[in-house]
């Protein structure tokens, strides 16, 4: 059994015990005045986040992703095409296309995107002089490059996105087979409930995004108006930094943030782990404690080195991790299923929280037994 599938007390069921006081936040003159009262919080809003974090924190999770489909077409090539192999999420995934496409016989090749629209475009257009048989677009926006997703179109390449467009399944315009991701809504309510439920309604929060990516832009978008819902939890800032960018950016920002904010400063969530890997050493010369204020959750991705943070209780104290490896076996059988005529699975993963408290110490999550299930449907 994976380690993370353990029956483990959560940190939600021990939210449950804390009391809470406080109103909901109303609308208009009452609102104000609901908001300045000596009683903050959200105690309605509250009780339905501690009840979702603690659903969301379970660690059985058994397959129930498809279990039928077409057999496994041998002998295709594809493409997959990073936004930036920086971003751990995307090369988890790229490293799932490889592990599926081995077991049916495909060659996967992976080409990096570098970052930048001038990088994915490149890389699109290298992808195309290929001739593969199928091209993934990973984590970037397919409108940078129009005119090679046209022409991938109209030579008849299927394309497949991963967090390449804003809701999963097939994509109209640009033209996606399928689109594989978690509900971009699910992964930003739970992110800031995992806030609201653990701060007890009242939390001063920093949320990072990169807004030159719709998808990452629409999640932090989200998770804000999610935060919103509980009058007690404040966003301090709202800072934008492009992915390709965290690295040379984040000791700076964070340092002005904790000039700013000092103490008031108590949770931040961030599209994706990345950008706590890139906080942690600022914080850590201020001297705050890896264990300790502000706890981090990033919103997506869950890459082996979000996990070590979070096990460690290293300046990340949560993820909402997206399968990746599992996303890289979705997108070999949505392929498989383009080849062969049939329709898109219609599978979207289970949103989940992983913490230290129920990971097992794993380094990744993903379904319980999907593996054998496409194994199983492609006949091998």
């Amino acid at each position: 059994m994976h380690p993370t599938r353990k029956a483990v007390v959560t940190a939600a069921a021990l939210l449950v015990m804390a009391t809470s006081a406080g109103c909901e936040p109303g609308a208009g003159a009452t609102a104000s005045h609901r908001d300045s009262s000596a009683e903050p919080g959200c105690p309605t809003v509250l009780s339905k986040a501690k009840q979702a974090v603690k659903k969301a924190e379970a660690v059985n999770a058994p397959w129930r992703g498809p279990t039928s489909g077409p057999k496994a077409v041998h002998g295709k090539t594809v493409v997959y095409i990073a936004q930036t192999l920086t971003n751990p999420g995307v090369a988890g995934v790229a490293q799932g296309v490889q592990e599926a496409a081995k077991i049916v016989g495909w060659h996967a090749r992976t080409v990096n995107g570098q970052g930048t629209p001038d990088g994915q475009r490149a890389a699109l257009k290298q992808a195309l002089r290929l001739k593969p048989d199928g091209i993934v677009i990973s984590g970037f926006d397919p409108g940078v490059a129009p005119a090679e997703v046209k022409k991938a179109n109209s030579e008849g390449i299927p394309l497949i996105g991963w967090h390449a467009a804003p809701a999963p399944g097939p994509n109209k315009e640009p033209k996606l087979f399928s689109n594989v991701t978690s509900r971009v809504e699910d992964v930003a309510k739970i992110s800031a409930d995992w806030i609201i439920a653990r701060s007890n309604g009242r939390a001063g929060v920093v949320l990072f995004t990169d807004a030159t990516v719709p998808f990452a832009k629409r999640k932090s978008d989200l998770i804000k108006k999610e935060l919103a819902t509980c009058s007690g939890t404040k966003l301090l800032s709202y800072t934008n930094m492009p992915i390709p960018e965290v690295n040379r950016r984040s000791i700076k920002e964070v340092r002005s943030l904790l000039s700013r904010f000092g103490s008031k400063w108590t949770y931040s969530a961030a599209i994706n782990d990345l950008y706590f890997q890139h906080a942690a050493p600022a914080l850590r010369a201020a001297g705050k404690d890896g264990a300790g204020a502000p706890f981090n959750i990033g919103a997506g991705d869950g890459d082996p080195s979000a996990f070590q943070r979070v096990n460690g209780k290293e300046f990340q104290a949560a993820t909402v991790p997206e399968p990746l490896s599992e996303q890289g076996w979705q997108i070999v059988d949505e392929f498989n299923r383009a080849f062969t005529g049939a329709p898109d699975s219609g599978y979207v993963a289970p949103v989940h929280i992983a913490t230290a408290t129920n990971s097992g110490g794993a380094l990744s999550w993903d379904s319980e037994g999907y593996r054998q299930a496409y194994r199983k449907i492609w006949g091998d």
